[in-house]
This record gives C-alpha cells, structure tokens and sequence, in this order.
C-alpha cells in the first residue's frame, strides 16, 4: 500500500520566496513613501503639469544650445572627484530637498580645493548648510524682507497684485565685490558683452523668488581664497525669523552688504594635469569656483525665461507700478543700475548665470590647449537630480543605482558588481539534486526530516547497491576500478 506523506517545502524554495518577497517589499515601500511626491527643480523633467515652471528644462536647453557637454549625476556628490577632468566640469545643485551628509560636503569642499572644480548651490532652506559650512559660509533658515528692492507682479487680467517685500531684484556682479566696485557699478551689462565674455565691469539684474540670507563667517579660514560678495539686499533687509511681527528685533538687519544673495568663492589650484597649447599632457594651473545662490527660484523657468516670467506678470521698470508704490526699481535705486550707462531691461535670469557659468570655466585660462579654451564642448555641466524626490516608478531604481555607484564610479566595475550580485543570487537558489533517502540517522542537518518511504519492489535492488558502494569504498576503488 503506498504511503502518503506530506511533502516539504525544501530550502532552495525557500531561498526564491525570500528574494522575491524582498525585492517586491523593497520597490512596494520606496513607491508608497515617493508616491504623493513629485520631483521640482529637475532639469530632466518635461511633464506639462503645474510643476513645469518649477524645473530647469529652460536652464539645461539654453546650455546645451551653447554646446556644453550636459550630464546629470543621480547617485552622490561623493564620487565628484572621480570625474574626468574635475576642473572643467561643473556640479549645479538646485532646491536640494535633502541634506547633505558630512562626506558629501568634504568631498565637494575637496572637488573644489584640490581638483579645481566647480559649483553652483542654490537654495533657500538650511539643506545646504553643511556644505557652506565647509567654505565658511552659513544659510540663514528664514527669508527675506526688503521693502526696498522686490519686484512688481501683475495676475492674469493685469491687476496689480499685493506687494510682496519676499520677492527681492538684486543688481548682480559676475566676479567683482560689490564693494569694491566704482562707477562701473551703474553700467548694466549688454547682450553682446554678455556674447563677448567682457562682463568685468558692469552688473546685471537677477530676480529672487523667496531669498533666504548668506553671509561669509570667517574670511580667515583659507587665506588664499578669493571671496566676493556679488550680489545683495539693501541694508534696511531684515531676516525674518519671526513673520507675525516684521519690526520685531528677533528679525535682525546684517548691515551694509551683509544681506547677501549670491557668493563667489574662487581658489587657486595648482598641479593639474591637462593638454598643454603644445598638445602634451602636463601640470596646469586652474581655479576651483564654488558659487552659493540663496534661492533654488533663480534657476526654474518662470524666472530662467523671460517670456515665461511676462506669462507670469512679472514687471519691468518700465511699469509705473514702482513709482505708485514708492520703492526702486533696479534703475532708479541709487546702488542699482543707470539708463544712462545703457540697457536695464531684464532679460531673464538666463543672461546673467549664461555669463556667471562662462566666467567660473576654463575659457581664459592660456595654460591649456587652444582646442580646449575654444570649445564649451570639453567643459562638463552636471545637474544633481540625487538631491529631489524622484517618482513612485523611478525611485526603486534609482535608490538601488545610487547605493551601486557608492561602490566605485567605474562603469566596468559597475557593471561588474551588477551582474556579480545577479550571479551569486542565482547561485544561492540553485536548485540542487535531492539526496537519495538513505540517511544516516545522525545526520544533524536533516534531523527534523523524516524520508519517504521506500518502494518495497526497489529494496532489494538498492541494498545490492549500497553493499557493493560499500566494498568499492572498504577497498579505495575507484568506479571504473571496481567494474573490472
């Protein structure tokens, strides 16, 4: 009579359950935690929804048009200095909308020092802190209030909206503090200066959508650096801490140019090695340029474009708005610029970071090759997208990705590591032969299994068997051996 025993689920099984359940956990949880989430500031993302004003497609488009070489880095600002070429490439952070670690912010303090990189850091919440703080430059956690240089904003049908003392302009210098400009102050920098790269002496205005404050702490900490304040609030700007009482003390006033919006930080870097004008690889001299904005705003499209920001009402000094409301206008402030020097219309944020990107590159250096100062195309702009929250559907992915590429940033190696982890997971549930159930009895790792029973019309044939494996064994044959 055949007997029926319940059968086991054997380990190997087991082992496949296990791998798919995680992984299926794995991309389950990322997607319900990203889910209600989307990703803002990102230069890759082309949706026509209500965040489309809130990316930096205009930004990414506007330098591809100028031939740079555009990259995006998902993973970590901890593998910057890995790159090729560190000193002609430079890391664009927007709106990070998470923290940085202590490693993230050495290696970029170290991209810049030592391997004369470059970088723009934009953003308006203490999220940036630990990398300013590792040049010496701190985030104020609140906002702006200047009751003397915001911007006008008309709605849809043309009505004036309620002013907001938020929303600041600022007359923006490329690579000058402001003060230690003269009369060149006034002039306003015109498009074919802009084309020309001569950008020296002269200032551009730049529109702020929700400004916090930064300000340089200790100017001591690397003697060689080259600080410069280029652009700031007016000195009667408060940091307002606490909105509910605007004149309140606790919302201190830094001082004359203390209020700044946007810092340049230049440093001398020596000993890089790059093509020479006589086309050998050689030691060069280069300047590793980090750049901190005080708000993310500046870089998104409704402030990037100019025709985007009219859609948006945003007013030039043209309008009588200004003067109704009694406050300047970035031609009329007595720091700001003058008609008479020239041109003063806004053309968009576009123009003036077009010049700032231009001016913090390689193009004037005279220690590389010819070939490389004459072509944006051998200068690298990488956008971080690691900094935003990335969708339901991308998130698995891309947090799987950056945790690989914390591993090395060789693309063999990658690779390599990818294909290791699939290749030791099939091995791992491999299925293997079941043993013959003719177990010893102390065999300790089947002890809480019990053998099937075994075919009575097979007894006889398998104890021969086992008998004569026996002898083979007594006697050291092998099988061949033991078949003679």
């Amino acid at each position: 009579m055949a007997d029926e025993d319940s059968t086991k689920i054997s380990i190997e099984t087991w082992l496949k359950v296990g791998l798919v359940s995680s992984l299926l956990l794995s991309v389950v949880v990322i997607a319900v935690v990203s889910m209600d989430k989307t990703s803002a500031f990102s230069a890759y993302n082309n949706a026509a929804d209500n965040y489309s004003e809130q990316q930096l497609t205009e930004m990414r488009n506007v330098l591809e048009d100028k031939d740079y070489s555009i990259a995006n880095t998902m993973s970590t600002p901890m593998l910057v200095n890995d790159w090729n070429d560190p000193h002609r490439s430079m890391l664009i952070i927007a709106g990070p909308e998470k923290p940085f670690d202590a490693a993230e912010a050495s290696a970029l303090h170290d991209f810049v020092t030592k391997k004369g990189g470059k970088v723009i850091l934009a953003a308006s919440s203490t999220n940036a802190q630990l990398v300013a703080a590792e040049f010496g430059v701190k985030f104020f956690d609140a906002p702006v209030y200047d009751d003397q240089r915001y911007y006008e904003v008309e709605n849809e049908v043309g009505e004036l909206q309620n002013a907001d003392i938020g929303r600041l302009w600022s007359a923006a210098s490329i690579n000058k503090n402001l003060s230690e400009m003269g009369d060149e102050k006034l002039i306003p920098c015109s498009k074919t200066a802009v084309s020309n790269a001569q950008v020296d002496n002269c200032r551009m205005p730049v529109l702020f959508h929700s400004p916090t404050a930064i300000q340089v702490l200790d100017e001591q900490s690397d003697s060689d650096r080259d600080i410069k304040i280029l652009a700031a609030a007016s000195t009667s700007a408060r940091v307002i801490k606490f909105p509910d009482n605007i004149d309140s003390p606790s919302n201190p006033t830094l001082g004359e140019g203390m209020t700044g919006l946007i810092i340049r930080i230049d440093y001398p870097v020596s000993d890089v090695l790059d093509v020479k004008p006589n086309n050998d690889i050689g030691k060069v001299d280069v300047t590793g340029s980090i750049v901190f904005v005080s708000d993310h705003q500046v870089l998104a499209n409704h402030l990037w474009d100019a025709d985007i920001a009219d859609e948006n009402g945003y007013l030039q000094c043209t309008s009588p708005a200004y003067l109704e409301n009694g406050h300047n206008c970035w031609n009329t402030d007595p720091e700001g610029l003058s008609n008479a020097q020239g041109d003063t219309t806004w053309f968009g944020n576009s123009l003036y970071f077009s010049a700032l990107i231009y001016d913090m590159m390689e193009f004037d250096n005279t220690e590389l090759s010819t070939t490389i100062i004459r072509s944006p195309s051998e200068h690298f702009i990488v956008f971080d997208e690691s900094r935003h929250v990335s969708s339901a559907l991308s998130s698995p992915f891309t947090e799987a990705m950056g945790a690989i590429v914390l591993l090395t940033s060789d693309i063999v190696l990658k690779w390599l590591i990818i294909l290791n982890l699939f290749a030791l997971l099939a091995i791992a549930i491999m299925v293997v032969p079941e043993k013959e159930n003719w177990r010893h009895v102390f065999d300790l790792t089947r002890f809480r299994e019990r053998p099937k029973k075994l075919d009575a019309s097979q007894y006889q044939l398998r104890t021969r068997e086992a008998f004569l494996s026996k002898v083979r064994q007594f006697n050291d044959l092998t099988r061949d051996e033991f078949m003679r």
